[in-house]
């Protein structure tokens, strides 16, 4: 099931995409789709229901990020080995965590806004995972059973921030508009495997990343109990966990990172595409 959010920038309502890629409105089940809805009875209710009983929404809405009210967006950093060593850093030998602010939340498709002085500004397309059921010291081996489905993340990323400015690298990662998530969160039934996706991202049409999660250092179970570790996650977080080689950080002999008036497009096999363009804050 494609569970998906709808309409203009703060005022998204809850839908679904049906078998004939049509979106059918879930307001009848719930406000959002959110933690709440995931971790509940409506979703179970929805899956039982046929779709095309639904009312279907016409034209082509704006989509928002699949998920509403985000709890924590926790990412995972250097989990491609060949990522790793086009950034010039070993490989970790535990996860490396950081944050990037929920208020860098957006839809897949909005734009994305160099921050002010920038000149490193650069892009990673990765696999999120959300989750739908409270996880606290649990064991690999229950891992999946806490996912809610899957997403398209692009962890947009200002290099000189995350690695010039001292501190950690949250204040390159958490900038306005650098979270598009979506364009829907597909559930766990319909990605039987995880670690088999191919992601892809291009920059005015030339593809810099064309991976497979195959290659993650740390898979989607050890990710999760590590983290439940350090902190108790929720239903309706989400966890991005990591990219492949090609960011502009690492192409030789110069890097390349975004300007203004750009378009990047990535996507992930099964759960989607994503088309941002590039503008000046």
């Amino acid at each position: 099931m494609k569970l998906l959010r709808y309409g203009p920038l703060g005022l998204e309502k809850p839908g679904v995409l049906d078998p004939q890629g049509h979106i059918r409105d879930i307001s009848s089940l719930t406000a959002d789709i959110d933690g709440p809805f995931l971790a509940g009875p409506a979703l179970r209710q929805l899956q039982a229901m046929d779709l095309s009983t639904l009312p279907r929404v016409e034209g082509q809405p704006r989509l928002g990020a699949c998920v509403g009210r985000i709890g924590k967006f926790v990412c995972i950093g250097l989990n491609y080995a060949d990522h790793a060593a086009e950034s010039n850093m070993p490989i970790p030998q535990e996860p490396v965590v950081f944050n990037k602010w929920t208020s860098a939340v957006v839809g897949p498709n909005d734009d994305v806004r160099i921050p002010r002085g920038s000149v490193k500004t650069d892009w990673e397309v990765e696999l999120g995972v959300v989750i739908g059921k409270t996880a606290s010291y649990i064991e690999e081996h229950q891992a999946m059973e806490h996912v809610a489905g899957y997403c398209v993340v692009n962890d947009v990323s200002e290099r000189a921030y995350q690695i010039e400015r001292g501190g950690t690298w949250d204040k390159g990662k958490g900038c306005d508009t650098f979270g598009p998530t979506g364009p829907w969160l597909v559930t766990r039934d319909e990605v039987p495997d995880p670690h088999q996706l191919g992601l892809w991202l291009e920059v005015d049409g030339h593809r810099y990343q064309n991976g497979n999660t195959a290659t993650m250092i740390f898979k989607v179970p050890e990710i999760i109990a590590y983290l439940s570790r350090f902190m108790t996650l929720y239903p309706g977080d989400v966890i991005s966990t990591g990219t492949p080689p090609g960011v502009g950080m690492g192409i030789k002999p110069e890097p390349v990172y975004l300007r203004a008036g750009q378009t990047m497009r990535l996507g992930i096999d099964g759960l989607g595409e994503q088309q941002q363009r590039v503008v000046a804050a």
